[in-house]
């Protein structure tokens, strides 16, 4: 069922805003049997935990690894996966000054990895004091695939989202079409 008719979930302005991307936009859902479409996915975006094997490599070194992470799924966006501090690698990983703010969950902060002499600023973010809603993925760490040298769901090297303001991973699974690329800013 696609998320612009399920009535119960969706505000009035939600619902508004869905019909409005999909006419405006053409844009065709792809649906495949045993699939995620994100078009499926809410809107205001939810926090979820995954009980899927995630992880994390930068220059030849695991930097995160869990089976304790939390999705957060949003309309026409791939899941981002956000690992609990203590399966992250500290030894590499340093807050920046960076913020910035996103209406669901809050002010986000930045970190940088320095890895065996490679440095990387503004690899991923977290939320110190996210919103009500998002509390239970409080201080998890959250990647940027396309700055990472691989990043795996149960052991599938996923991609990384088109445009990165994102930052979502896209896997096997998961079917668009995916906001982030040329294009697609306004849907």
């Amino acid at each position: 069922m696609c998320i612009r008719d399920r009535v119960s979930t969706q505000s009035t302005w939600g619902k508004n805003c869905l019909n409005k991307m999909f006419s405006s936009a053409n844009i065709q859902p792809e649906r495949v049997p045993g699939k995620e479409c994100v078009w499926d996915y809410p809107r205001p975006a939810i926090c979820e935990p995954t009980p899927k094997k995630l992880k994390v490599v930068f220059n030849g070194v695991t930097i995160a690894e869990t089976e304790k992470g939390y999705r957060v799924l949003e309309t026409s966006h791939p899941p981002s996966y956000y690992f609990p501090p203590e399966d992250c690698n500290f030894n590499y990983i340093k807050k920046n000054s960076k913020q910035t703010y996103c209406e669901w969950k809050g002010a986000a902060s930045y970190f940088d990895l320095n890895v065996n002499g490679k440095q990387i600023s503004s690899a991923g973010w977290f939320y110190e004091n996210p919103t009500e809603k998002f509390q239970p993925m409080k201080g998890y760490l959250a990647f940027y695939l396309s700055k990472m040298d691989a990043c795996y769901v149960n052991d599938e090297q996923a991609k990384s989202q088109e445009g990165d303001f994102y930052g979502g991973w896209l896997t096997d699974d998961i079917t668009g079409p995916f906001k982030g690329g040329k294009g697609t800013y306004g849907w």
